[in-house]
């Protein structure tokens, strides 16, 4: 049988400070934008740059911990699996979104950027989903069902 690997890493500044909410179930949800930029020089030697957005869900007990510690500025490295959702918004239009469903997040960048110096804060594992229930709320993330609990797989590398 073949495996297959859905695995993003990201490294980068938070743009602004995390969107929390909870979703009718009562689950915590987090959501912010990580920037990365590379930069390289041109074929007329003048210095380029790009930065690229990427949107960040983060669950239950990580979501917890992104409330509490990350601040727009900070730099993370984020480790999930990319992630296709679509949903209606307000005024009934169909709208698309690419998201990188938090697994693994760990705050980068000493004191000043933003991470705490306490045992209880410089890494953290979401390995808990919380339970969902389709219901009426008006939340993007209510029929959005939380990642399958993935404890190690026997993947061949």
């Amino acid at each position: 049988m073949s495996r297959s690997l859905n695995k993003a890493i990201i490294i980068g500044n938070l743009g602004a400070d995390p969107e929390i909410r909870t979703t009718a179930s009562g689950a915590k949800v987090a959501q912010f934008s990580v920037a990365t930029s590379r930069s390289w020089t041109g074929r007329d030697n003048q210095q380029q740059e790009k930065t690229e957005w990427h949107r960040i869900v983060a669950w239950s007990k990580l979501a917890d911990i992104v409330e509490r510690y990350l601040k727009k500025g900070n730099q993370v490295y984020i480790e999930g699996e990319i992630q296709y959702r679509s949903y209606d918004d307000k005024d009934g239009v169909t709208k698309y979104t690419t998201e990188i469903n938090a697994r693994e997040m760990m705050m980068l960048g000493g004191r000043d950027g933003g991470a705490s110096s306490s045992d209880d804060a410089p890494a953290s594992r979401d390995r808990s989903p919380a339970d969902r229930g389709d219901s009426g709320g008006r939340s993007d993330y209510d029929d959005f069902q939380a990642p399958p609990l993935d404890e190690d797989d026997d993947l061949p590398f």
